[in-house]
């Protein structure tokens, strides 16, 4: 997984906020994620955070092949998103906005609300080999951009 140039290509321009249909009803609203054609990847994994402490930050990697999808199903928090050269800053608050993340960006999760959930839907399966955890390791591998 380390020879993939995801790092090399990546943008955080190409992460942003995707609407998630949303099924309003009188008693409760529901949000479906499905794997079809107009996904932007097939989910082969799904986890969530929960009882995060409000001073905590979460994350801190990039990945070298998965891609994500970001979903405060509860509360709120921030997700700085960090391609080498660029970063933003999303907060995540409606559980039908997901925040979709390309292979290749570094990614840090903070500032939870209380009873926040953190839910996210992955385009892998668990491989420790996929994750860049080091963030000088993250920055050798995106310094090519900086040339450009």
């Amino acid at each position: 997984m380390g020879n993939n140039n995801s790092h090399a290509s990546s943008s955080v321009s190409r992460c942003d906020i995707v609407e998630l249909p949303r099924h309003r009803h009188p008693n409760g609203s529901l949000s479906v994620v499905e794997n079809t054609p107009e996904f932007p990847f097939q989910i082969r994994r799904v986890f969530y955070l929960y009882d995060v402490p409000g001073d905590s930050n979460r994350g801190g990697h990039s990945h070298h092949v998965a891609r994500e999808l970001i979903i405060a199903a509860g509360g709120s928090f921030d997700v700085t998103l960090d391609d080498g050269c660029d970063k933003r800053v999303y907060t995540l608050n409606r559980p039908y906005r997901a925040l979709y993340v390309e292979a290749g960006i570094w990614r840090s999760i903070d500032n939870f609300s209380s009873g926040s959930v953190c839910l996210v839907l992955t385009s892998e399966l668990f491989d420790e080999a996929d994750y860049v955890r080091d963030y000088a390791t993250f920055r050798q591998l995106t310094s090519c951009k900086s040339d450009r």
